[in-house]
């Protein structure tokens, strides 16, 4: 095989595989299913989030990860390998905090209480995270500030151009704008990276009256 075959073939496998992948992306943006009631929004008052392990109501601010303390055993100064695990460790637990403020969030803007949801998701470590922005965006909107929503759409897929799910509810918010044909451009990026079979295009799909794109 010349070398030129070569470069050939490896870049068609790499654009087969950022296919595959963004088609997975969009297909994981799917939301079918509302979230179930908990004591989040059965039990607890002023924005507070259950927190399971505790069986009590807790701010969403003080959701934060449990920092390690040194021990005999684990000195507070590790080789660079500790420090590293320490990191690793801090990230993964972050990451499960935010999944939790997150979903909490969910349940608070399923209720309408919007402002509650706000709070859940401000409370998160990764502000950057493409759902946050997108729900910051959904939140917000809904208590009347379009043009503060409409910023955190874009921020969403400034970050994740495959995030169809940041793509439906911009559909939506530009439709209550009137801009029926920039709704129709967002339906049309769901439809071609992957997500024609999804929530997220469905939801569009129905707020446009049901008229599919013919482009």
């Amino acid at each position: 095989m010349t070398m030129l075959r070569h470069t050939m073939l490896l870049s068609f496998c790499a654009a087969v595989s950022l296919t595959v992948f963004s088609t997975a992306r969009a297909a994981d943006s799917d939301t079918t299913t509302p979230p179930v009631a908990t004591e989040t929004t059965t039990t607890c008052t002023d924005g507070k989030i259950w927190n399971e392990e505790k069986k009590e109501c807790v701010a969403p601010e003080d959701m934060k990860p449990a920092e390690a303390t040194p021990t005999e055993d684990k000195p507070a100064e590790g080789t660079p390998a500790d420090d590293k695990a320490k990191t690793e460790e801090q990230k993964k637990s972050e990451i499960e905090i935010d999944n939790k403020l997150y979903e909490a969030a969910r349940e608070f803007a399923y209720a309408g209480q919007y402002e509650n949801a706000l709070r859940a998701l401000r409370a998160a470590s990764n502000q950057e995270d493409p759902r946050i922005l997108n729900y910051l965006g959904y939140n917000t909107r809904k208590l009347g500030n379009m043009e503060l929503g409409m910023s955190f759409y874009k921020r969403a897929l400034q970050k994740d151009e495959n995030y169809i799910l940041a793509r439906s509810y911009m559909g939506q918010a530009l439709i209550e704008q009137g801009d029926i044909e920039g709704a129709r451009v967002q339906l049309v990026e769901i439809r071609d990276r992957g997500g024609e079979n999804t929530w997220a295009y469905r939801a569009l799909l129905q707020s446009l009256g049901g008229e599919r794109p013919t482009y």
